[in-house]
């Protein structure tokens, strides 16, 4: 279980996406297809094309230094 602030947004995008992308082609379609910012602080969801991989996008908090 991943705890989330109450006010956290999370997208889930419908469909297969290629995995190949990456990290920054992820945020790249959450800012082209899904029309939304991808540094927002909201979870983005992505499914592979068989169904048996998910891999999320959220922007972590700054580390203190």
């Amino acid at each position: 279980m991943i705890a989330l602030p109450p006010a956290t947004r999370v997208w889930l995008a419908c469909g297969a996406t290629d995995m190949r992308k990456g990290m920054c082609g992820l945020a790249v379609m959450a800012q082209e297809v899904m029309k939304q910012n991808p540094h927002s602080g909201a979870v983005f969801a992505f499914r592979g094309r068989r169904g048996d991989l998910v891999t999320r996008r959220a922007r972590s908090q700054p580390a203190m230094v």
